[in-house]
């Protein structure tokens, strides 16, 4: 019914008042729609960006994926838009920052098996790349001279920067530590006591390049321009607040190279980034190139970064041990910290087995899932812990928690299980196949049917895409003590190289030494001719 006689304001209350009875019942849908329907109608576009917003919240609250999320975050980017363009730079920083925030919610993209970004990475968002402000914030801004080749005479200073978590820099660091070539320094930027309280704040680091936050920016300025004049190549580690961080003034002569693992594709951050002043962009697997370059095609422009793809830098020599006796009947799952671990999954492989025979048993490693962040993620705790209590109490699963020697776990493990929706590399699964367990390996929802996935990542019959496939797998290659270590010493030859350091710093030296920078995986060039 056409109501533009209706003044904006009393349809919005209207709608409020609905959806607050609404919100008291068991038809969350309902309101959603109620607020959404208004907001379609109302002329004002900031009241249209909180309607659709409060409807968006009110499902995120419940867990739930809003139906009109990218309506929501477009309307913010509509009002930033139009602020921008009045010269209002700081409420066009800050819708913008409102848009982001609510696009790349973790209940959509992490709290659940699915998520609206993996299923369509360019439609999700596609509003993003066709705002003014957004393009305006990541537009090119470049550096006035490009950076320096190695040097010669001298050792190469290599600068490796963190943000708090620096957990897969062990085996980098040790290594060019004690490298005659190189002089290394590392700078954690949340321990550091001038950049931590610079290093954070979305919506500052957006004002920055919009022409606002002078004082900010000149205070960024001095804090980074001793540490990038210093080094001759910054690695950067998470493609998230620390490269947008470093990336926020000229690096000058130093090169940039920033490594982007998994999570930071769900986020914001990448959306934001002047890649202008990124010289390469590490990926440690291919599907997530894929995923990425797919929602950021400017990653694959001519004056782009380059692209790599770099397996992880893993030390999985050490989980080379003999299996304990009892190891046959033993499935092991290494991580489930996270949803997207999807533990449920492994327990409905481990029924199917115990169908058959009571002897198989489930080893659960790692700290549980935390059911704080939102009531999606407090839905599946509940889930999954009604389902251990069922299971625990018969033997059938046993949780040992976070531990400090995984690869003494892992002598007791004779199938090592990858249940995941999602994953980067899966570290978990790569160190259990080193260690000899047969490796069965879900078909990761996130990435699969893409031509690059689980499926490339992995060999080819590693791979199942159900409960009932990984069961069967499972007993035909436990059959027997013989079956079981004969398939899993071909794991662990396959796991050791292809992945342990020993094979793969080569290439990290090539990256960083300048050995010949041209560490693509042959798919880049395919990828870069098919965007030209």
């Amino acid at each position: 019914m056409p109501t533009p006689q209706i003044p904006d304001e009393l349809l919005a209350n209207i709608a409020r008042r609905a959806v607050a009875r609404l919100a008291r019942t068991d038809r969350p849908f309902v309101a959603e729609r109620v607020l959404g329907v208004c907001a379609h109608r109302v002329r004002s576009r900031r009241l249209k960006a909180d309607l659709l917003g409060e409807a968006a919240a009110a499902q995120l609250d419940r867990g739930l994926v809003p139906r009109h999320l990218v309506q929501a975050y477009a309307a913010e980017l509509s009002y930033a838009d139009s602020r921008l363009k009045a010269g209002h730079r700081k409420e066009a920083a800050a819708a913008l920052s409102r848009a982001l925030l609510l696009a790349f919610h973790r209940v959509p993209h992490v709290d659940r098996l699915h998520s609206p970004f993996s299923d369509d990475p360019a439609g999700f968002t596609a509003r993003l790349r066709g705002s003014a402000t957004a393009r305006a914030v990541a537009a090119p801004r470049g550096r006035k001279t490009p950076h320096a080749a190695p040097p010669s005479g001298r050792p190469l200073r290599l600068l490796v920067v963190n943000l708090a978590n620096a957990n897969f820099l062990g085996l980098l660091t040790e290594r060019y530590a004690n490298h005659p070539g190189v002089q290394l320094r590392t700078l954690d930027l949340a321990a550091d006591p001038a950049l931590a309280p610079l290093a954070k704040g979305l919506q500052r680091m957006i004002e920055l390049p919009l022409g606002g936050q002078a004082a900010y920016g000149a205070a960024v300025e001095a804090a980074l321009r001793p540490h990038l004049d210093w080094a001759d190549t910054v690695f950067v580690e998470w493609c998230s607040t620390a490269a947008a961080f470093m990336t926020l003034v000229d690096p000058g002569r130093t090169r940039i190279v920033v490594r982007l693992h998994k999570y930071e594709s769900f986020t914001h951050w990448p959306h934001i980034m002047d890649f202008s002043r990124v010289d390469d962009v590490v990926f440690i697997a291919e599907h997530m190139r894929e995923m990425t370059t797919a929602a950021l095609p400017r990653l694959l422009a001519p004056d782009a970064p380059r692209l790599h793809f770099l397996h992880n830098a893993l030390d999985l020599r050490r989980f080379d041990r003999p299996k304990s006796d009892d190891a046959r009947f033993t499935v092991g799952l290494v991580g489930i910290g996270q949803i997207a671990k999807d533990p449920r999954w492994a327990l409905e492989v481990l029924r199917l087995l115990r169908a058959r025979d009571e002897r198989y048993r489930l080893l659960m490693v790692g700290g549980g899932i935390d059911p704080a962040p939102s009531a999606a993620a407090s839905a599946y705790h509940s889930a999954l812990e009604k389902d251990l209590a069922e299971l625990e109490p018969t033997g059938a699963v046993r949780r040992l928690g976070p531990s400090d020697d995984v690869p003494g776990v892992l002598t007791e493990v004779g199938v090592i299980l990858s249940s995941s929706v999602r994953e980067g590399c899966h570290v978990g699964l790569m160190e259990g196949a080193a260690a000899g367990a047969v490796p069965v390996v879900r078909d990761w929802p996130f990435v699969a049917g893409r031509p690059h996935s689980t499926r490339t990542l992995f060999p080819e019959d590693w791979i199942v895409t159900t409960p009932q496939q990984a069961a069967e797998r499972i007993l035909a290659l436990t059959a027997s003590e013989e079956i079981r270590a004969t398939a899993g010493r071909e794991a662990s030859r396959y796991a050791l190289a292809t992945w342990d350091w020993e094979i793969v710093r080569s290439d990290y030296d090539r990256l960083l030494l300048g050995e010949g920078q041209d560490v693509c995986s042959p798919g880049e060039d395919a990828l870069r001719k098919a965007q030209m």
